[in-house]
């Protein structure tokens, strides 16, 4: 059991990063073409429906199997500090989750202010999150 819950949450995990890596390219887009009604109408269904359709089931997938694993293996909170860490980032990388909901209520209003650098910089955050979750649940460095 514990192996096929390991395996959905890897197949989550994928299509929640899918959502985290271009939910903010598409942020990006609707900032930088603010002037064009029509494609900025069909960007903000594209933002709506990336991070609903995709991103949320993905997110609780993410989180339900992990929260399985953990509770088919406690002793895993034994195994060194490297779950800690990964836990800790994995709860920013959530934070940022809904805080790209909070990016995109705002755009959909057209109430945001922030601009394309700001999202091609905030866009690199999940990579960085990324790195840090493999390294712990891979190498187990502590």
């Amino acid at each position: 059991m514990y192996l096929w819950i390991k395996a959905f949450h890897i197949i989550s995990v994928i299509s929640w990063m899918a959502v985290l890596f271009y939910l903010p390219r598409l942020f990006v887009y609707h900032v930088e073409n603010k002037d064009k009604k029509e494609f900025l109408s069909v960007v903000k269904i594209m933002e709506y429906k990336l991070y609903k359709y995709i991103g949320v089931p993905a997110f609780w997938g993410t989180v339900l199997t992990g929260v399985g694993m953990i509770a088919l293996n406690p002793d895993i909170f034994k195994s060194g500090g490297w779950i800690h860490l990964k836990l800790t980032v994995a709860l920013l990388l959530i934070a940022y989750f809904f805080h790209l909901s909070v990016i995109r209520k705002r755009l959909e209003r057209d109430i945001c202010e922030k601009s394309g650098k700001f999202f091609r910089m905030y866009n690199e955050v999940p990579t960085v999150l990324m790195i840090i979750i493999v390294i712990m649940a891979v190498v187990k460095p502590f």
